[in-house]
């Protein structure tokens, strides 16, 4: 499990909410209330799914779970609302360390390899006589040209 999934099974999406301002009232299995991100008085269009732990304006059609709720309610990015929810659940976030970042940077370098690699097979494939072999190939498998320089 990751640290976000156990932070989402700790939150009870509907009390976080509630606490931000928003009145939600029961409706069936759901709650619905009026939206905190766009101006509504007449109608509740947003909804909050307890089962699935999510919300959804059909107003505005913003949608999401605690973490994008969270983000767009105070203005945070991904990491200040993980720090924000983790602290509120007392989940202990990993520090990190010189050789974590290592890993991280060389799990970057190594993202970029590939990608590197990705454009030059597509450079041979789609421009060089070697890649003639393999244009007649997918050819043969019926792909369209633009599919075939997509991918």
């Amino acid at each position: 499990m990751t640290v976000t999934d156990d932070i989402k099974q700790r939150l009870d999406i509907v009390a976080l909410i509630t606490e931000s301002g928003v009145q939600l009232r029961k409706a069936g299995r759901n709650f619905t209330g009026f939206c905190p991100f766009h101006p509504n008085s007449r109608t509740p269009a947003f909804y909050v799914f307890p089962d699935t732990q999510s919300y959804y304006c059909f107003g505005c059609h913003a949608s999401g779970d605690s973490f994008n709720f969270i983000m767009a309610r105070q203005g945070l990015d991904f990491g200040d609302a993980l720090r924000q929810l983790a602290t509120r659940t007392g989940v202990q976030l990993e520090q990190r360390t010189p050789e974590r970042e290592q890993e991280d940077a060389a799990r970057v370098r190594l993202r970029q390899i590939n990608e590197d690699a990705a454009i030059y097979w597509q450079h041979v494939l789609l421009n060089t006589q070697k890649g003639q072999i393999g244009r007649d190939y997918v050819a043969g498998r019926g792909l369209e040209q633009a599919t075939i320089e997509a991918w």
